[in-house]
């Protein structure tokens, strides 16, 4: 059994892809950043980051309670685990931890950055909005580029580079992103949301409901609550 700490992220809906495609056990612990449950000494005690998402394997690494965080880390762990979605030869795990690191380091910072400039930002900064756009179409170019050639991400066969990847396409538009100047990464997209684990993936912890998006809710996702000492 995996206990699951995470929201509705993309950063979270990895590892819900990942759960669901390995059939791996797994309960639930929604993490509502609008209420501040990150910032809780419980959450904190299992990811000191006080993001999500982190997961505590009850059957560990030697038999015990094993926790994680960091969804790039969660990923591999749970491919190790599992034997799924992580290629048995140097060269292709090589090429899927690659592209992981691609999403990890350029890819979920520049989207979530141009998402917090088109859709979250209270004030108005074009420069910044026009910056993390332009990152952001450039790492499309590159990924778009890969797919023309390869059906996945990282060749011929379905990694965690694609689950890693896969979710932080879902909102586009919320990024100032437009799916038709891609068509490598919309067939590529649109062929992995058929996957049964996908759909039942990006339905966990869906039903839950939000806190609003009041002003507290702003100032524990982007003011200066979150990295407050606790």
């Amino acid at each position: 059994m995996i206990d699951l700490h995470s929201w509705t992220t993309p950063n979270g809906r990895k590892v819900h892809i990942m759960l669901e495609e390995c059939g791996l056990e797994h309960r639930d612990h929604p993490i509502d950043f609008r209420k501040g449950d990150q910032f809780t000494p419980e959450f904190l005690a299992l990811s000191p980051n006080n993001k999500i998402p982190a997961i505590v394997d009850q059957d560990g690494p030697g038999g015990g309670p094993y926790t994680l965080f960091e969804s790039g880390a969660i990923l591999m762990y749970l491919a190790d685990k599992t034997g799924m979605f992580w290629p048995t030869d140097a060269r292709g795990r090589a090429e899927t931890v690659q592209w992981l690191m691609w999403q990890m380091g350029g890819l979920g910072p520049m989207f979530g950055n141009s998402g917090h400039f088109h859709y979250y930002a209270k004030e108005k900064h074009p420069d910044s909005k026009a910056h993390f756009l332009s990152a952001s179409q450039h790492l499309c170019k590159v990924l778009d580029a890969q797919l023309a050639g390869n059906e996945f991400v990282a060749g011929k066969d379905y990694t965690i580079a694609d689950i890693a990847i896969w979710p932080w396409y879902m909102d586009p538009a919320k990024r100032g992103l437009v799916f038709s100047d891609y068509p490598n990464i919309q067939r590529w997209f649109a062929q992995i949301a058929e996957r049964p684990g996908v759909k039942r993936g990006i339905q966990i912890l869906e039903d839950i409901p939000r806190a609003p998006m009041d002003d507290k809710a702003w100032e524990f996702m982007f003011g200066k609550t979150q990295y407050a000492r606790r």
